[in-house]
């Protein structure tokens, strides 16, 4: 059973608001459609299609559901996910079956909502979803690959910055499955809280109290399962649940401590 790699979600404007689905496609997608080893010149490519179901933490949001296609690329040099592409920069033989994955990465981030979601968001001014770059280092130690990530908003939605320290193992059973548990801690700034969560004082009203933004952590868990059909088909599953910090609590548009998501899909592997 070759090792999945990360696939592409194509993504239309309408889930722009739908927060949390394209990061759940992306980590669905990790494990669907085989990946090329270091130094493999052969372009992989996928397509395919998922069934995504999110929470949010907004007071009132109702749970979203979306059916996404998806499309995989990837080649010695490049990465290529939806909203997501990756350059690999060096990747680093560290001896002992250990190697250090080193990636300048950019993606679209589809955080974000419109006044019509929910009635607490009534009256706010719309919040967009942004571009953001940064650099990505991955230690696979062959027991447990080990993620560091910083980005910025660099097209000025939010300005804001975030990092991630998060831990993933595969498990085989047989050759047909694979069972990937994950945890990450994600790391937020004040800025970025403040313009997805924040209440400016133009927009306060009754049961809605300003409210400046402030930095905080959130801590992500989740499952995938992947099922490979022979060389050419993967089935998959993911389930993931996002624990928010108090910064985000706080806010007077959340009433909840968590957000969940549910995906299921299928990559056909060319």
């Amino acid at each position: 059973m070759q090792r999945p790699p990360a696939s592409i979600l194509a993504s239309p404007r309408a889930i722009a608001h739908a927060r949390g689905a394209a990061v759940l496609v992306l980590g669905l997608c990790a494990t669907a459609a085989a990946r090329a080893a270091p130094g493999d010149e052969a372009p992989s490519w996928g397509l395919g299609v998922a069934a995504i179901s999110v929470q949010h933490s907004y007071t009132g949001i109702k749970r979203e559901h979306h059916v996404l296609p998806l499309i995989s690329y990837e080649n010695q040099y490049v990465r290529v996910f939806g909203p997501v592409v990756e350059f690999k920069a060096a990747s680093i033989d560290l001896g002992g079956g250990q190697r250090l994955d080193l990636r300048v990465i950019g993606k679209y981030d589809f955080s974000g909502y419109e006044t019509g979601d929910a009635p607490i968001l009534t009256g706010m001014r719309e919040r967009k979803g942004s571009f953001w770059a940064g650099a990505r280092a991955i230690w696979r130690t062959g027991v447990v690959d080990v993620s560091a990530e910083l980005q910025a908003d660099v097209a000025g939605k939010s300005h804001g910055r975030r990092a991630s320290l998060g831990l993933e193992r595969n498990w085989r059973i047989g050759e047909q499955v694979m069972l990937t548990p994950r945890a990450s801690a994600v790391w937020v700034d004040r800025k970025y809280v403040d313009y997805y969560y924040g209440v400016e004082a133009g927009e306060a009203r009754a049961g809605r109290a300003a409210y400046p933004g402030k930095s905080g952590v959130n801590f992500d868990v989740g499952l995938r399962g992947t099922y490979s059909a022979g060389e050419h088909h993967a089935f998959f599953l993911d389930l993931g649940v996002t624990r928010l910090p108090n910064a985000i609590k706080d806010s007077p548009l959340v009433d909840r401590s968590t957000e969940n998501r549910v995906g299921l899909g299928y990559l056909y592997r060319f």
